[in-house]
């Protein structure tokens, strides 16, 4: 477990540094009653804020962290733990919603409460931290926990509600004090993004059927059901790259997910040490206090969504006259009835009790929507459960904790195989022997592909899968239809290590979102379910520029220097934003455009002759002031059928848009080619020309005044584009007329290049798109905002001499707050 910056080989300097910092903390407290005084922390900040915390102990490294996060970000996480306690309504009232942005849904605060009341009522979280290892958090975990509740709350006394920095929370009743119960409901909430997440209404609001019978889905509604759910407002893409495609024969690690930059599913940066224990620097997502994607001394991971599924729905059939009764093995059961009260505010303004029933079956709970969707209608003779692998997985807590102490690919596969705790990512990850690692190993329902055609029977349950294929609706009334059981599973239902895909190279692994298969293109993954994803299926584009990228590097067809990556080469990659659909479609796009010079729209037709040079003139890229951007742009939205503006574009290219078809013998070069005989391809551009023309903005206008991010009074604007377009660099905006794409959902967020070395400090590059804090009033509430939108990084400090050298202030923390704070960096610690 030594090496470089880890845990137990360091640097001269690094041993000094950390021994002075020891000094001091000892210093405060004689080390024999350290445990028993409380726990206590160095929070030094360099450049853009970051904090690095050190500490003797986990519980002392959480207090640091929770103090600093508090410091930058208290207001979104503390409206978040609103939520987790099933408090919405009290303070916001029953009917409005709010944005869960980590998969794109907006539960009413009603249905919500009840939802996470029932969990508090039935002592979910309690039975989960109550397990022993590995089931239940590791004591480091715990101890970790603890400290950072304390951190946190610690900050909100010394600052008071009334006193907090950011006007948004400031003196609001809903921002208090926290629990270890609200921090790990707050877990559980997360794991649950990818599962019953996406079917909080549909939980928390499933009753009975009344008089009125519930409809049938509607095949449109269907449809719309496979797009959302494929597209969730998440994604991400990482590259690998092992001994065979690195200058210095290390491992080069590129970690760019694709995140919320508003709400609770923002990454926070920050950089842990317990001296001879843990060295780790990364992001985190709110309210977590452990790195999730980062780096050590020895290993550097990243982890991007995976397309396996985490729940299936379970058909029940119901006793004829009682919707609350169902067959199962023949017998007649009862569902669970949850007796659920929540607190509610009146128009008035006074506080009234609300009660609600909820039903859940053995599979688990009724549902009767998925992403608002009414897909599952709870009717006189079908009721629908979720069956959840994450309701009861506090595995991957144990998981990331120990992620954060490794040194190697080997010893993270490993952690990978024992836990199979991720709930819903792939992982990938490089070391500095120069190996390259992928895996989709986490927590996933066994459903083999023979169970699916032994148990998806009925007519709706057969309609889901040919809209979601992967998407099991099983038949709920027989145990033969449960999920399965592999011997080296970490829990019963899953898939063990052996049924999930996984890979070690030399030269590299990547992952863009799309299933396993092409984790290589040279070395493709097959033989798996096909609920964790699909074999010899078509790529989306932002795979095939990501991997097109790498191959042109390895084969020195990038016109840079060389045929092998270092990190300037991977930090010109990621931010290159070249548009894989025009590098396939301008040329036969501009010629089209030429030979009609009248295209059809849907009002009707329009002199595209104007638009015809611009379009031969754009040079496939979505940099600032590229000329042509948001012409070409507006066309691919409009030939995947864009919706009205304001609403993401999630339906996939109609393969007739292509004059070569997909080929699974040639996955990253097809399918390709413009097929201008299709009709939607004219309309397309004629729609695109209205679209800029009737909003006054120009053909040839490039992204600087028309794609930004706002942050207070300043416009700054951004680069990148959507990645169903081929950006790597994905900035997934909406169309917003008149203006074009203002503020950034989300998109590129926490971006991390990692440079190991067989011997010395990593090198890194980051960039926090979004900047580390909420706070307009904070100086780190645009600083890297604006750096990226020109392309700049940050070089943050990871070996310990780097960190004295570089830190700008300390802030010394003892269990009554702060002891010492301002420390200059000239001083030490």
């Amino acid at each position: 477990m030594g090496g470089p910056c880890g845990e137990r080989a360091r640097p001269a300097s690094a041993t000094l540094l950390a021994a002075l910092a020891l000094a001091i903390l000892a210093a405060l407290v004689p080390a024999a009653a350290a445990a028993a005084a409380g726990p206590r922390a160095v929070i030094r900040r360099s450049a853009h804020g970051i904090p690095h915390i050190i500490s003797k102990t986990w519980e002392g490294v959480g207090y640091g962290y929770g103090y600093a996060f508090a410091q930058d970000d208290i207001c979104p996480m503390a409206d978040d733990y609103v939520t987790v306690r099933a408090q919405r309504s009290r303070y916001f009232g029953p009917t409005a919603t709010y944005a869960q942005r980590g998969n794109g849904t907006t539960p009413q605060n009603r249905n919500s409460d009840f939802f996470f009341q029932r969990a508090i009522n039935n002592h979910i979280v309690e039975k989960l931290i109550a397990q022993p290892p590995p089931q239940g958090p590791l004591r480091v975990v715990k101890q970790t926990v603890r400290g950072y509740v304390k951190g946190y709350n610690r900050y909100l006394k010394d600052t008071g509600v009334a006193h907090l920095p950011d006007p948004s929370c400031r003196g609001k009743p809903w921002v208090k004090p926290i629990t270890v119960l609200d921090a790990y409901r707050r877990f559980w909430q997360l794991g649950l993004l990818a599962s019953q997440g996406v079917a909080i209404d549909g939980i928390g609001g499933a009753q009975p059927p009344g008089a009125i019978p519930s409809l049938q889905p509607s095949g449109a509604q269907l449809q719309a059901f496979g797009e959302r759910l494929f597209d969730l407002g998440i994604g991400s893409n990482a590259v690998a790259l092992g001994s065979a495609a690195t200058k210095n024969g290390s491992g080069l690690m590129l970690g760019n997910p694709h995140f919320p930059w508003d709400g609770t599913e923002r990454f926070y940066e920050a950089h842990a040490t317990i001296p001879g224990k843990v060295n780790v620097i990364g992001g985190s997502l709110f309210g977590v206090p452990a790195v999730l994607i980062g780096h050590t001394g020895g290993l550097a991971w990243s982890h991007t969504v995976s397309t396996a599924f985490r729940f299936t729905p379970y058909e029940l059939k119901l006793v004829p006259g009682s919707p609350t009764s169902y067959i199962y093995d023949n017998a007649v059961h009862q569902m669970h009835a949850d007796k659920v009260t929540i607190q509610v505010k009146q128009q008035d303004g006074s506080i009234k009790p609300e009660t609600r029933t909820l039903y859940s079956s053995l599979q688990g709970p009724i549902l009767t929507s998925i992403l608002g969707l009414p897909i599952f209608p709870w009717t006189a003779t079908n009721a629908y459960a979720m069956g959840d692998v994450n309701a009861t997985n506090f595995r991957y807590l144990n998981h990331f904790f120990e992620v954060d102490t490794a040194q190697s690919v080997k010893q993270l596969d490993r952690i990978e195989r024992k836990y199979q705790g991720i709930p819903w990512v792939n992982t990938i990850a490089t070391d500095r022997t120069g190996k390259a690692y992928y895996a989709d190993m986490g927590a996933i329902p066994n459903v083999t592909d023979a169970k699916v055609a032994q148990c998806v029977n009925g007519p709706l349950g057969k309609a889901v899968y040919q809209a979601v294929p992967g998407l099991p609706v099983l038949d709920g009334s027989t145990s033969a239809c449960r999920w399965g059981n592999d011997p080296d599973a970490a829990v019963p239902g899953i898939f063990g290590p052996h049924h999930e895909p996984s890979l070690f190279r030399n030269d590299y692994t990547e992952n863009s979102n799309d299933s396993y298969w092409l984790a290589n293109p040279n070395h493709p993954l097959t033989g798996f379910a096909r609920i964790i994803g699909c074999e010899k299926c078509v790529r989306s584009l932002r795979t095939r520029n990501g991997l097109t990228m790498i191959s042109q590097r390895l084969h020195g067809l990038d016109r840079r220097p060389g045929n092998r990556f270092g990190l300037g080469d991977m930090t010109w990659m990621v931010f290159n934003d070249r548009q894989y659909a025009s590098v396939l479609w301008r040329h036969p796009l501009a010629a089209m455009c030429e030979s009609d010079g009248t295209e059809p729209s849907s009002s009707g037709p329009v002199d595209v002759s104007a638009a015809c040079p611009v379009i031969a003139a754009y040079n496939n890229h979505d940099n600032l002031d590229n000329k042509g951007s948001l012409l070409f742009r507006r066309f691919v939205e409009r030939l995947r059928g864009a919706p009205a503006p304001g609403v993401p574009v999630s339906n996939p290219f109609s393969s007739q848009a292509f004059t070569r078809p997909f080929s699974a013998d040639n996955p990253v070069n097809t399918p390709s080619g413009l097929n201008t005989n299709d009709p939607q391809v004219h309309q397309a551009l004629g729609d695109a020309v209205n679209d800029l023309r009737s909003n006054g903005i120009p053909l040839d206008a490039s992204l600087r005044a028309h794609q930004y991010e706002m942050r207070g009074n300043v416009k700054i604007p951004i680069h990148g584009g959507p990645g169903t377009d081929g950006l790597f660099n994905a900035i997934n905006v909406l169309w917003t007329p008149p203006v074009g794409y203002p503020n950034v959902p989300h998109g590129s967020s926490f971006v991390r290049v990692t440079q190991s070395r067989r011997k010395g400090c990593p090198s890194n590059r980051s960039i926090l798109t979004y900047s580390l804090s909420v706070n307009p009033n904070s100086p780190y509430f645009a600083d890297q905002t604006k750096m990226f939108s020109k392309k700049q990084w940050v070089d943050p400090p990871f070996c310990a001499d780097q960190v004295r050298r570089r830190s700008r202030v300390a802030t010394v923390l003892g269990p009554h707050g702060v002891i010492r704070r301002g420390i200059h960096v000239r001083r030490g610690y």
